[in-house]
């Protein structure tokens, strides 16, 4: 196999705080694959803005400016980590005959890509970064992140147990990717459904490098919901089963109750009353919950609304910077953000 191009794509949301070292790092590592041969010299790095509201932006611009390595994608608006990471795998797909996704926080060990590399010239189109131990995570995270995968297996969700979305994918890969349709994207379940030959390198994870952690417990849950919903019927199968059980025993219940009027046993009370229609008053509000849910995933899937929309992209687009600084013959599409930035010197 010839020297492969590789891209490594880092989705951004908020990162001015680590970007720099993040910056830094990736761009020596692939200077280095590129003088030990293990990759072309026209590999690249694609930073993917998410909709960021400080400067990570103008961060990735100026060293798009500065380093022949570095491309930076501008999202219109967020649109959350995974579109994010969407947005950055379809862009680059057509260059590059691998791609490489990883955070930005850089607490996985970029050491890994040469492995990820050296498998991809084995034949494997999937490649996946898997966590060795939990060790940095915090006992309340390390035990809803082995629940979340152990509830998904239950489901019979297939997932790389401690993969999150650190991974190599082929050109091969990235195109049965694309024809995954679906607005409702869980890409850590979808990606071993695409079938190709896959293997997986071990790792230990690093302590964040600065910043803040972008996912919150809200956002987790809401992440863990979706993987489920978008996966799996099983959560309407199980309140159907309750519901069936509670009409079972209701009807025990009937029986019992005609059976003690009959031998002259009956005592009146609320208490029992009041108790069942408020369990089965529950139960009716959880299944008519929990179909919403589907049936709000299957409206948002009929309207067909794009995953994201780029709204600069300099991946695809060569700058230099006599055509930034010109201020003249630039795109229009691209004139407007252009003059928000400052001189590059």
């Amino acid at each position: 196999m010839n020297v492969p191009i590789l891209t490594i794509v880092v989705p951004c949301y908020n990162e001015e705080e680590v970007l720099p070292e993040t910056i830094s790092q990736l761009n020596t590592f692939l200077g280095q694959l590129e003088e030990e041969g293990v990759v072309s010299d026209k590999s690249k790095i694609l930073f993917v803005d998410d909709g960021s509201k400080d400067q990570t932006w103008k961060m990735v611009y100026k060293a798009s400016l500065q380093e022949k390595r570095i491309r930076g994608l501008k999202l219109s608006k967020n649109v959350g980590h995974q579109n994010a990471l969407l947005a950055g795998l379809f862009t680059t797909k057509e260059a590059s005959d691998c791609v490489v996704s990883i955070d930005a926080d850089l607490q996985d060990d970029i050491d890994v890509i040469r492995e990820f590399v050296q498998k991809f010239k084995e034949g494997f189109d999937i490649v996946y970064g898997v966590r060795r131990k939990r060790d940095t995570d915090t006992y309340f995270k390390k035990t809803t992140a082995q629940g979340f995968y152990k509830l998904m297996q239950a489901m019979g969700v297939n997932l790389v147990y401690n993969h999150a979305d650190f991974r190599l994918m082929s050109k091969r890969a990235l195109d049965g990717l694309e024809r995954f349709e679906e607005v409702n994207l869980f890409l850590r379940g979808i990606v071993p459904l695409i079938g190709f030959n896959s293997t997986s390198v071990y790792y230990d994870r690093k302590e964040r490098l600065a910043g803040e952690t972008k996912y919150s417990l809200k956002k987790m849950l809401s992440f863990s919901f979706d993987g489920i919903t978008s996966f799996s019927v099983t959560p309407i199968r199980m309140v159907m089963a309750v519901g069936c059980i509670s009409f079972f025993f209701s009807l025990l219940f009937g029986i019992y109750i005609l059976g003690s009027k009959y031998f002259g046993h009956t005592e009146s009370g609320w208490t029992s009353l009041i108790a069942s229609i408020w369990l089965i008053g529950g139960l009716q509000l959880m299944a008519i919950g929990l179909v919403g849910e589907y049936v709000g995933k299957i409206y948002n899937e009929s309207k067909r609304r794009p995953k994201f929309i780029v709204d600069i992209d300099t991946f695809n687009l060569p700058m230099s910077r006599k055509l930034i600084n010109s201020r003249g013959n630039q795109d229009e599409s691209y004139s407007a953000d252009y003059r928000k930035l400052p001189e590059t010197n």
